[in-house]
């Protein structure tokens, strides 16, 4: 990527209410506040379609603002389309990553959230859904460490010039 381009991400979970929509707007927060959002469009989809056109779960929203980040956005359902748009596809889990690699996605462009953080305490970001406020919490710490590490780990590895990214 050079600095005229942009870096497509989408997030995918199960439903899109609650890990994939606090990615999108953990990293989207994490890229605003470094100055470099210019460099991206970030969107967040599920797997599955029961969702479609609901906000995110109101206890992602909550853990989230505790720790100043708004969510918004609504459920979506990943298209093949999508594919071939972004250029990095960020899975949740496992079954996840599998699922839209049946439908056709390309390999190299599916990756799991969590293989971005060194040192990851497990290797998926485990679903809250049918949980408390505990698992909720849970994933935000995960997706935020990550999405720390994946937006260092995607500045460094695209062409993004060194006197285009703020001060340090």
């Amino acid at each position: 990527m050079n600095t005229n381009q942009r870096t497509d991400i989408l997030f995918i979970c199960m439903g899109n209410i609650c890990r994939s929509p606090l990615a999108e707007n953990v990293f989207r927060h994490k890229a605003r506040s470094r100055g470099v959002l210019r460099f991206f469009d970030i969107d967040s989809a599920g797997i599955g379609h029961w969702h479609i056109g609901e906000e995110p779960d109101p206890r992602a929203r909550d853990v989230a603002q505790d720790h100043g980040v708004a969510v918004t956005g609504t459920g979506r359902q990943v298209k093949r389309r999508d594919f071939a748009r972004f250029d990095y596809l960020i899975c949740m889990d496992e079954d996840n990553r599998q699922d839209i690699l049946d439908r056709g996605a390309p390999e190299e462009k599916v990756h799991l959230l969590l293989d971005f953080l060194p040192d990851a305490p497990m290797v998926e970001v485990p679903d809250p859904y049918d949980g408390g406020r505990d698992g909720f919490e849970l994933v935000y710490k995960l997706v935020d460490a990550a999405c720390e590490t994946l937006l260092d780990t995607l500045l460094d590895r695209h062409v993004i010039e060194r006197d285009a990214r703020p001060s340090e």
